[in-house]
C-alpha cells in the first residue's frame, strides 16, 4: 500500500517518515541545505519485521511549500491512503487546508492524522490544535480518521502510528489479493525518469490499473517519437523496492525499459498497455468548484493537474455561463497539450496565476464530438456516463444514444480490456455489428428507427430529384445521420439492402426498389459511342467539348448526356466538364490508398507519376476525392478519411 504525506511546509513530514521507516527521503543537495522537501521522496518498509519478503508499505513524502504544489499533486496521484501532518506549534496552516482540499478532489478515501512536534508544546496546546484539526476535518473523508499525537525527536506516539499504518496496509494487501484488477489495461503515471549506467532508462510511478509483466511491450503517452507512437519493452521491474516479475494496481513500481531514451519520457507521461493509443486535447468532465473559490466563468483559463501531468486549459461550461462556488456542472476542457486520460480519472484545477486551487473534475468522456456539445442529447449522454458501474453506464448509454454505441470506443474510454465486453452485454438485448473499427451495438428499437429514417430520406430524395438513379451513400449519410461513424452507417444501410427494403444502383447509389431511371434508346445509342472514348484514356478522358467534336454531337446535347450519365452512376464529374468512368475513379482511389499506405499521405507529384497524367489534373482528382469525403486535405497533402467508401 502507498501512503502519501500531506501538510504545510516545516510541519515535520520528512522527519516523521524517517522515524517510521529509518529512511531519509530528502536526497537532493538543495533539500539538505535548505531543510525543506523540494522533490518527491520515497521510503519502503516490510509490514511484518519477521517477514521481510512479505507485503510492504510505501511512503511518498510530498513537499509542503506552496511553490511546489505541482510536485505534491504528482505524488498524490494513485496513493491509497493519506497521512495529514500538522505541527502542534503551528497548528492548521494554509497548505494544510489546500492539501486537504486536493486530497478530497482526488477522491482519496482513507487516511490518518499525525499531530507532530508535541515535544515542543504543553499538553494544553496539543488539545487546542486537536480541536482545531477536528473542526477543519468535519465533513471530509478524514472526519472520523484516527489522530496520533507524536514526536519524531522523542519517539512518542510513533509506535502507535506505525502499528495503525501496518494494520491498514495488511487489510489493503488482503483486499488487493482477493480482487485483482483483471478487467482493465495497465496504466502507470510517470513521476520520475532517469538512467542508470549499464541498465538504461528507468521510470517510476504508481500503477493505476491492470497488470504488467517483464517482457511485455508498453506504450508511452502522450509522448511520441517523430510524431509516431513511442513503445518499449519491459526489461525488468521493482515493486515496493524489490525485484519482481509482475506488478499490479496500487503498487509503487520502477520499470527498466529497453528501446527508449530517458530524454524521451517525462513526468506527466503514462506507461500504458500497448493496446491503448488515445490522446485527448478535449475532455468532457463533471466539474466541481470549491466553496471558497471565486465564481468560474465560461472559457476561463486554468491550470490542469491530471495524474502527474500539468498543462493549461480553457473551460467550456456546458450548462450555463458561470459556475457558483460549491456548485457542480458538466463542462469541457480544451487542453493546451494533449493528455492520455480515461473515464474516472481525477483532475485538479488551479487558477490562471497558479496560486489557488479552484476545484476538480471527474473525466467522463475522452472522445467528445466536435459539435453539439451543449445539445440536450449530448448532455443526456454525459449524465449516462457519470455512473461508475461499467454495466450500468453501458445500459444507460444504449438507452440514451439513438444512433448506437461504439463498444471499442466505450472500452477505450473506460480502459476496459476487450474481453470484458461480453459479460457487460450478456444481459442486454442489442443489435451488434462488427466493423473495421470494432463492434457497434444498438438497441433494437433504435436500430429500426434508423432504418426507417434512411428509407424516408431516400424517398424524399426521389421526390426532389426524380431523374437521378439514386442517392450517393455518403450524401445519404450526411443528410440522415451526419454524426454516425461511416462504418456503422454502412452496416445499417447494408441491412436494408439485405432485406430488399432498398437496392444498390450502379454500385455507388441506393434507391427504393420501385424507383427506375435509365437512358432512353436514343441516349443509349449515343452513350455506346461515348463509352469507348472514356475507356481508351480512363485516367485522362476527353472533356465534353472535344468529346462532342470528335463524335459530331451537339455540345449542349453532349453536356446533358454526360450529366445524366453521372446521375445514373456511370461516371463522376471530377472537374468542370470532365467526366471519369466510375470504374476508373475507383481504380484512382486504390492508387491514392497505396500512396497513403507507403508514405502516410498522398502528394500531387507522386500521384501524378503513378497515374501518368499532368500535375494540374492530378491535383483536380485529389481535390475531387476531398470533396466527396474519401480523403481529407492537410495543407498541401491528402490523407484517407473513409477507406470503406469503395468497398
Amino acid at each position: 500500500m502507498i501512503i502519501g504525506t500531506a501538510g504545510h511546509i516545516d510541519h515535520g513530514k520528512t522527519a516523521l517518515v524517517r522515524a517510521l521507516t529509518g529512511v531519509d527521503t530528502d536526497r537532493l543537495k538543495e533539500e539538505k541545505a535548505r531543510g525543506i522537501t523540494i522533490e518527491l521522496g520515497f521510503a519502503y518498509q516490510a509490514i511484518a519485521a519477521d517477514d521481510p519478503d512479505g507485503p510492504r508499505l510505501g511512503f511518498v513524502d510530498m513537499p509542503g511549500h506552496e511553490r511546489f504544489i505541482h510536485t505534491m499533486l504528482a505524488g498524490a496521484t494513485g496513493i491509497a491512503m493519506a497521512l495529514l501532518v500538522v505541527a502542534a506549534d503551528d497548528g492548521v496552516m494554509p497548505q494544510t487546508r489546500e492539501h486537504l482540499q486536493i486530497l478530497q478532489l482526488l477522491d482519496i478515501r482513507h487516511g490518518a492524522i499525525a499531530l507532530t512536534k508535541t515535544d515542543k508544546v504543553p499538553a494544553e496546546r496539543v488539545a487546542e490544535v486537536t480541536n482545531e484539526i477536528r473542526a477543519l476535518l468535519a465533513g471530509t473523508f478524514l472526519a472520523d480518521a484516527p489522530l496520533f499525537p507524536c514526536s519524531a525527536i522523542t519517539g512518542a506516539g510513533i509506535g502507535e502510528l506505525r502499528q495503525f499504518l501496518h494494520g491498514a496496509a495488511r487489510d489493503w494487501h488482503q483486499r488487493h489479493a482477493a480482487e485483482p484488477d483483471a478487467q482493465r489495461n495497465f496504466r502507470l503515471a510517470v513521476d520520475r525518469s532517469f538512467s542508470i549506467e549499464g541498465r538504461g532508462t528507468i521510470v517510476t510511478g504508481t500503477v493505476h490499473a491492470g497488470t504488467l509483466a517483464v517482457g511485455d511491450t508498453i506504450r508511452m503517452l502522450p509522448s511520441t517519437r517523430n510524431e509516431r507512437p513511442l513503445t518499449a519493452r519491459v526489461r525488468g521491474m521493482h515493486a515496493f523496492n524489490r525485484k519482481v516479475e509482475q506488478c499490479g494496481s496500487g503498487e509503487r513500481v520502477a520499470l527498466n525499459l529497453a528501446g527508449v531514451e530517458r530524454s524521451e519520457i517525462h513526468r506527466g507521461d503514462w506507461i500504458v498497455a500497448d493496446s491503448l493509443n488515445h490522446r485527448s486535447d478535449r475532455l468532457s468532465v463533471s466539474l466541481s468548484l470549491l466553496p471558497d473559490a471565486k465564481p468560474l466563468k465560461h472559457w476561463s483559463s486554468v491550470h490542469v493537474h491530471a495524474g502527474s501531468a500539468h498543462t493549461l486549459a480553457r473551460i467550456a461550461l456546458l450548462e450555463g455561463e458561470q459556475l457558483a462556488p460549491g456548485a457542480q456542472m458538466l463542462a469541457e476542457l480544451a487542453l493546451e497539450l494533449p493528455l492520455h486520460l480515461c473515464h474516472g480519472d481525477r483532475i485538479v484545477l488551479r487558477d490562471a496565476s497558479a496560486r489557488q486551487t479552484l476545484g476538480g473534475c471527474v473525466v467522463l468522456d475522452v472522445f467528445p464530438p466536435l459539435r453539439g456539445k451543449r445539445s440536450a442529447e449530448r448532455l443526456a449522454l454525459l449524465r449516462a456516463q457519470q455512473d461508475a458501474s461499467d454495466a450500468n453506464a453501458l445500459q444507460a448509454l444504449l438507452a440514451t444514444e439513438t444512433r448506437g454505441v461504439s463498444l471499442s470506443q466505450f472500452a477505450a474510454n473506460r480502459n476496459l480490456l476487450s474481453g470484458a465486453l461480453p459479460a457487460l452485454l450478456a444481459e442486454i438485448v442489442a443489435v451488434q455489428v462488427s466493423t473495421g473499427a470494432g463492434v457497434y451495438a444498438c438497441l433494437p428499437a433504435h436500430w429500426q428507427a434508423m432504418r426507417q429514417k434512411i428509407v424516408d430520406e431516400i424517398a424524399r430524395f426521389h421526390e426532389r430529384e426524380p431523374d437521378n438513379a439514386g442517392v450517393e451513400r455518403e450524401r445519404l449519410r450526411r443528410k440522415s445521420f451526419p454524426t454516425l461513424p461511416a462504418e456503422a452507417f454502412a452496416a445499417v444501410l447494408q441491412s436494408l439492402i439485405a432485406d430488399a427494403a432498398v437496392v444498390a444502383a450502379q454500385g455507388r447509389f441506393v434507391a427504393l426498389p420501385t424507383h427506375k431511371v435509365e437512358f432512353t434508346p436514343a441516349e443509349r445509342a449515343i452513350w455506346d459511342t461515348v463509352l469507348p472514348k472514356l475507356m481508351d484514356e480512363r485516367f485522362q478522358p476527353p472533356r465534353v467539348r472535344p468529346l462532342a467534336q470528335a463524335l459530331g454531337i451537339d455540345e449542349p446535347e453532349m453536356r446533358r448526356l454526360m450529366g445524366k450519365s453521372a446521375k445514373l452512376g456511370h461516371t463522376y464529374r471530377v472537374a468542370h466538364d470532365h467526366y471519369f468512368l466510375a470504374i476508373a475513379v475507383k481504380e484512382l482511389a486504390t492508387h491514392v490508398a497505396a500512396l497513403c499506405d507507403e508514405q502516410g499521405l498522398a502528394k500531387a507529384a507522386p500521384f501524378r507519376d503513378r497515374i501518368d497524367t499532368g500535375r494540374k489534373l492530378a491535383i483536380q482528382i485529389l481535390e475531387f476525392f476531398d470533396t466527396i469525403g474519401y480523403t481529407r486535405r492537410l495543407k498541401e497533402h491528402h490523407v484517407i478519411r473513409q477507406a470503406q467508401m469503395w468497398s
